[in-house]
């Protein structure tokens, strides 16, 4: 029998160590099939190449300076409540020309840089480069745009000043640069002197003909305290005054007097000063022409203008009508590549001739993007086929457009060619930007083979490891396929938080009906039990409202805690208090004097943190009493740096002197076990990375875990079942913390917690602790409970390895679901890869996915998981 365990202890490990090398391996292959870059025609276009059009126009503008407010939302600048007051000046008087740039998914720095700079889509890969500082592959040195451009016309240099992703996508583009990180979220003002300090200097000269200009401020201000926050207007102060300092500038020298001076935003952001998605706030940034020369066109629109909550204010153009306007307006041939159409609103700076002219050319440029997908027979076939109808249409379209060119239209000829040259570019931009993705499909359904084999490998493990409990994994089982099928509808992955509260309830409700039944403890006591569960369960749900279609309603943070910091910060305090009676209880092994000092200060450390933080983020939400406890503090006037690595040193020194503990088998705690001590420890953690709202949701959680924790209550679950609890409540933790399937979810508003400059790793761990606090709080949890059954396990069991077996089990059922997840991931984005909500629903979800199944279980759940289970059995004695 012995050897007979040990035979199948050794399969399900090797089938367990399979399946999660095979999970990470699946998403990498999956991935580069699924975000492959698009095919770009090469070199840079050329008036040579066209020449039936004759010479092109003269321009109106030589100089450009292009000024991106990172964030800039349309009704920033055009709104009564705006404090871009001289641009608004500008509107009425006519000087400026206000439009919203629609930017499409992913609203993230780098591809809405693309889009703007070579008129085309950028891939939803870029989404993740965008996260990545060093990277140099998504550079655009190789390629046609208006930067590219404005450099071979040899009549000045290019210099560039603000966010480095310009240098990142062009590489030995500027003459002059100076760049700043992008996701240094935390510096409001030093971000934006580096750009400012250059400027006044750089107008004097005459060397350059194009200046490009990335201010950060906004949008760091965004992602730390929304668009409604205090910094907000006096940001978009600040950028004005910029604005008044360029166009007086260019009122007043003569080397400026040509000079087209365009500000605008990549994207926008949302109700919680985050972007990455496709509501409106994220897609509608501001864009505006301003020059004295604009006066001839007599515009004169009103401003500021009523609010709109569409965001839509003046005409709405895409983002990629740049290319070929600034084409247009500055004298060179379109990017190759562009699918963008010439705004109609400057056609009168040319003749009627002239204006056929440049449509003609634009025309003519997005027509050879079409030949070179399905080659020159499309102009000369008849036959219209329904795979490449709307192709053939535009095919058509075109000829009839050559045609009427080809006829010298005059008079009310030309104004209906102007027309109907207008009216196919807006159609073929339609058609071209919805244009599928070059999908690798062999390594699709690579990717989703191997997942299914981890899916089989983890399945056979789990049935091994738990023999004889095959009815403990109908739940588990159930949930999975209920969360695959879910995946392939978009307004479920939109709302998926709705899944994990309805089926951690009807959890919670099956446990406490099967107690009752059981009658293990007294009726009474399980009712109670259950009902408080349950109680606590429900008010979690309703914490954060969360995903796309509910994200604006009432929930309680906005209902009774931004209207109420009183009560707010009585639950914080009532959280770190009991934090802080925990430690004392965690520490209670060590000499009194040094537990309670300890605990103490690191407490104190921590709550003061918050409250400094929270008076920089979020002012309106700190109390005169909390403003009070900060200036009597000892640490008064230490910076917010200084302040989070005094708690994140003090976390490192306690969970050192535990491990110690721990590994030489001596108790740190006179009534808990070790990692009893490192959750608490890790609580202290997760409140100094998580939103002050957010904080008394661990109250909450404790007491979720502590009912869970009871004898009673652990003595009716199997191991599976635990595990399946723990699965039920890191996914609920998560969304009720605000999260969701949006890439603008994404909370980096603590990523930089005690950083002075960007470092990718730690970076990328606060982010991650920021986001999944709650989840990493449950998977620690889990622990704890699976070390409680093997406490109970008789000497004989524990010689046999049942502890091991245990952990194994644990392990086993996650892994089933992570790879059961990720197949049926796959599945959805493989089968609705042409679903108009591809790159906005499916995309993001694969993302996020691949976080769950690298970050939470990998790292999480196995890996730091496996460290604090072996701890505790050491510390038991095992």
């Amino acid at each position: 029998m012995t050897a007979r365990r040990s035979r199948d202890g050794t399969l399900s490990s090797a089938l367990l160590l399979v399946a999660n090398v095979l999970v990470p391996a699946a998403i990498l292959v999956f991935a580069t099939g699924f975000f492959p870059y698009k095919p770009l025609l090469s070199g840079l276009a050329s008036y040579d190449t066209v020449t039936e059009y004759g010479d092109p126009p003269a321009a109106p503008f030589d100089r450009l300076v292009f000024m991106v407010i990172d964030a800039l939302r349309s009704d920033f600048v055009y709104t009564p409540d705006s404090g871009f007051q001289f641009t608004q000046s500008l509107i009425r008087d006519g000087a400026a020309l206000p439009f919203t740039a629609h930017a499409t998914s992913p609203t993230v720095t780098m591809p809405r840089l693309k889009a703007i700079t070579t008129g085309s889509i950028p891939s939803f890969l870029d989404v993740v480069l965008n996260l990545d500082e060093g990277d140099e592959s998504s550079s655009l040195a190789s390629q046609d745009t208006w930067l590219a451009q404005m450099k071979a016309k040899g009549t000045g240099k290019l210099v560039m000043y603000g966010d480095d992703t310009w240098l990142k996508l062009f590489p030995g583009t500027f003459d002059r640069a100076d760049g700043t990180t992008s996701f240094f979220v935390s510096d409001f003002t030093e971000v934006d002197n580096n750009v400012t300090r250059h400027i006044a200097d750089e107008l004097k000269g005459d060397d350059w003909n194009t200046m490009v200009l990335h201010y950060l401020g906004l949008d760091h201000i965004g992602h730390k305290g929304g668009p409604r926050s205090p910094h907000m207007v006096v940001k978009q102060r600040e950028m004005d005054g910029i604005v008044r300092q360029i166009y007086t500038a260019i009122e007043s020298e003569d080397h400026l007097s040509s000079t087209l001076f365009v500000v605008c935003g990549d994207h926008g952001m949302n109700d919680a000063g985050n972007h990455g998605a496709s509501s409106p706030g994220e897609t509608s940034p501001a864009l505006v022409f301003m020059s004295p020369k604009l006066r001839s066109l007599k515009s004169n629109l009103q401003s500021p203008v009523p609010e709109d909550q569409s965001f839509q204010y003046y005409s709405t153009v895409e983002q990629s009508d740049l290319a070929p306007t600034l084409a247009a307006l500055l004298g060179f041939p379109v990017p190759k590549n562009n699918l963008g159409a010439l705004i109609p609103e400057f056609l009168p700076f040319w003749k009627k001739q002239d204006q056929i002219q440049l449509l003609m050319r634009n025309a003519r440029q997005i027509l050879d993007i079409v030949l070179a997908v399905f080659g020159e027979q499309i102009l000369e076939s008849d036959a219209i086929t329904e795979s490449r109808a709307d192709y053939q249409e535009l095919a058509h379209g075109w000829k009839d457009l050559a045609d009427g060119y080809g006829k010298g239209m005059h008079g009310e000829g030309t104004s209906k060619l102007v027309a109907s040259v207008t009216k196919w570019l807006q159609n073929a931009q339609n058609v071209l930007s919805s244009m599928a993705s070059n999908y690798d499909m062999p390594r699709l359904f690579l990717g989703q083979a191997a997942a299914v084999t981890a899916l089989v490998a983890a399945v056979i493990a789990a049935a091994r490891c738990a023999s004889g409990q095959a009815a403990s994994f109908i739940p588990i089982s159930g949930i999975l396929v209920a969360y695959g099928v879910m995946m392939f509808a978009s307004s479920y992955v939109e709302e998926e938080q709705h899944f994990w509260y309805w089926a951690t309830t009807a959890w919670f409700a099956y446990l406490g009906v099967r107690r009752f039944r059981r009658g293990n403890t007294s009726a009474l006591l399980q009712i109670l039990s259950t009902t408080a569960l349950l109680l606590a369960t429900r008010i979690i749900r309703s914490w954060n409202q969360t995903g796309q279609k509910f994200a604006g309603e009432p929930d309680i943070v906005k209902i009774y805690l931004h209207t109420n910091p009183a009560l707010l910060w009585c639950l914080i305090g009532a959280t770190y208090f009991w934090v802080h009676q925990n430690l004392i209880y965690g520490l209670s092994g060590l000499p009194i004097w040094f537990s309670f000092s300890t605990a103490t200060g690191l407490v104190l450390a921590a709550f003061t943190f918050k409250v400094a933080f929270t008076l920089e983020d979020a002012p309106e939400l700190v109390t005169e009493f909390a403003r009070r406890l900060l200036e009597l503090n000892f640490s008064q006037g230490a910076t917010l740096i200084a302040r989070a690595r005094a708690v994140f040193m003090g976390l490192a020194l306690l969970t050192g002197i535990t491990l110690f503990f721990m590994l030489t088998r001596r108790r740190i705690s006179l009534g808990q076990n070790g990692p009893s001590t490192l959750l608490t420890l890790y609580t202290l953690l997760a409140l100094t990375q998580s939103r002050a709202t957010n904080i008394p949701l661990y109250l909450l959680f404790n007491l979720q875990h502590r009912l869970l924790s009871s004898p009673s209550s652990l003595a009716t679950l199997s191991p599976t079942e635990l595990s399946t609890t723990a699965l039920l409540l890191q996914h609920a933790a998560f969304f009720a913390s605000g999260g969701s399937n949006s890439i603008a979810s994404v909370d980096l508003s603590s990523a930089y917690n005690g950083i002075a400059s960007f470092d990718a790793a730690a970076v990328g761990v606060l982010t991650f602790v920021g986001n999944w606090a709650g989840s990493v709080w449950w998977a620690l949890a889990g622990v704890s409970w699976l070390l409680a059954c093997s406490s109970s396990l008789s000497g004989q069991q524990r010689e046999d390895g049942r502890r091991w077996g245990l952990w194994k089990g644990h392990v086993a059922v996650l892994t089933v679901f992570v790879a059961g997840s990720v197949a049926a991931v796959m599945a959805a984005c493989t089968v609705l890869r042409t679903h108009l909500f591809v790159w906005t629903v499916f995309s993001p979800m694969y993302l996020y996915c691949v976080a769950w199944s690298l970050g939470v279980h990998l790292v999480v759940n196995v890996g730091l998981g496996g460290v604090v289970y072996w701890l505790g059995v050491v510390e038991g004695g095992a």
